[in-house]
């Protein structure tokens, strides 16, 4: 088997000593390749440069942002059979694709299930969501979520602060400084959904892959609990973030039913499709990666679109 490891030396839980270790243990099962990532978008060419190299497997190690550009380069051409086999070994803050899939957090235990599922050739098919909004980066794919507004402004103010030490606690004060902003603008959002009248006057669309959507912490964060990898797509969208609908939500999410309710909540689970259009450009994000202002997306949802091995 011919596998490429694909490396992020500034991802927050990844270290010299630990990326030795993987390398040596994948190496001894598989003919390897290493990649170390040194700018945005490099674990993408090398995901995409291994898929047209006949690859059959592509590891990543780092943070979601890295698992992102991976799968992006391994589907820059579309699902095929021989798109080759995803790996992941958690090396992030928050991680939330590989957690979502069952997988350790710590490292050395990723990889040593990694190392049994390429043993017994085991692999779990996954659906995955696709955005298509024009511009520069027309089609992107997500695993876990994605979303307009509110949240990528977070991320926006997030990448702008890269040089703290990211995580969650960073993630929870840039939201709240966010949204405590005098003056914070939320354009109104309207939603269509095949078979649907047209859903206005939202301030905020989260469009989830499966659940949780996100951890704070060791919490998970539950917006939409009849999301999966297996099904379609599901929307959360709030028709006002005022404190008390943004306190109920937020208590909702972080229960262990993950059940929300509210009169000004919009929510559908197992959908195909979901356009999100604003009258005026607003940021879209991909699995907590800014992509760019939006005035119109589409997300999508496709089945078995990648392998992981599990």
């Amino acid at each position: 088997m011919r596998a490429v490891l694909v490396v992020n030396p500034q991802a927050t839980a990844t270290t010299p000593a630990g990326r030795d270790v993987l390398a040596h243990a994948l190496a001894s099962q598989v003919k390897l390749e290493v990649v170390e990532t040194d700018y945005r978008g490099h674990a993408l060419a090398a995901a995409a440069q291994a898929a047209v190299d006949g690859a059959d497997l592509v590891v990543a190690h780092g943070g979601d942002g890295t698992v992102n550009e991976v799968v992006n380069g391994l589907l820059a051409t579309g699902p095929s059979a021989v798109t080759p086999m995803l790996g992941v070994v958690p090396g992030g803050s928050a991680n939330v694709f590989a957690r979502a899939l069952g997988l350790p957090r710590n490292p050395v235990e990723a990889t040593h299930l990694l190392l049994r599922a390429l043993e017994e050739g085991r692999g779990r098919r996954v659906g995955l969501g696709r955005v298509d909004s024009g511009g520069q980066a027309a089609h992107r794919w997500f695993t876990f979520n994605a979303g307009m507004g509110w949240d990528a402004d977070v991320v926006a103010d997030v990448d702008r602060k890269r040089g703290k030490r990211t995580g969650p606690s960073l993630y929870a004060r840039v939201a709240v400084a966010r949204y405590a902003r005098p003056g914070y603008r939320r354009p109104d959002l309207t939603v269509e959904i095949p078979g649907e009248d047209p859903i206005t006057g939202l301030r905020l669309a989260f469009v989830s892959n499966t659940d949780p959507w996100t951890y704070l912490g060791a919490r998970p964060i539950h917006l939409n609990p009849g999301c999966s990898f297996e099904k379609g797509l599901g929307l959360f969208g709030l028709r006002t973030l005022g404190v008390p609908t943004v306190l109920r939500h937020f208590r909702q999410a972080l229960s262990d039913s993950g059940r929300q309710r509210g009169r000004n909540l919009v929510r559908r689970d197992d959908v195909a499709q979901i356009t999100v259009t604003s009258s005026e450009p607003i940021r879209l994000q991909c699995d907590g990666d800014l992509i760019g202002e939006r005035t119109r997306v589409e997300f999508s949802a496709v089945a078995d679109a990648l392998t992981v091995a599990l």
